[in-house]
């Protein structure tokens, strides 16, 4: 049986993003862009003294894969530091590819499955969380 691309959880995630817009005064920020599909993220962040995402704002221009992995990103963000952004990436990256058989720790990525197959949304679903990782470099600076 095919299981549809765009199943009622991806549409639902898609359509709740968390924390949408700016922040008044971001201490890290990110803007990048997908060259595979054209997709856009921008991530601020607020940083405590932990170097945990003490607030988050995120604004993204993005297929439904790409809406719904900001949404997974966003809903999880606030209280994780750098090292668990790079850990979610690299997990997500090695599902992804294949290379491993779950998406990781990060709670809710397995709703991504469908795309696994479909390489060319890869680089949409792993934007909210390269620029959630740069804007909280950016803020380390």
């Amino acid at each position: 049986m095919n299981v549809p691309l765009y199943t009622p959880a991806i549409l639902r995630l898609a359509a709740s993003i968390p924390h949408l817009g700016r922040l008044e005064l971001p201490m890290g920020r990110a803007e990048l862009r997908s060259p595979t599909c054209g997709s856009t993220a921008q991530v601020e962040v607020r940083l405590d003294e932990g170097g945990r995402v003490l607030e988050l704002a995120q604004e993204v221009q993005a297929c439904a894969f790409g809406q719904a992995s900001a949404a997974l990103m966003g809903a999880q963000a606030v209280g994780r530091d750098r090292r668990e952004a790079t850990k979610a990436l690299s997990e997500l990256n090695a599902w992804l590819a294949g290379d491993r058989d779950d998406p990781g720790s990060w709670p809710g990525l397995g709703e991504l499955a469908p795309a696994r197959s479909r390489t060319a949304r890869h680089g949409a679903i792993l934007l909210p969380f390269r620029a959630l990782f740069a804007a909280i470099e950016d803020a380390e600076r």
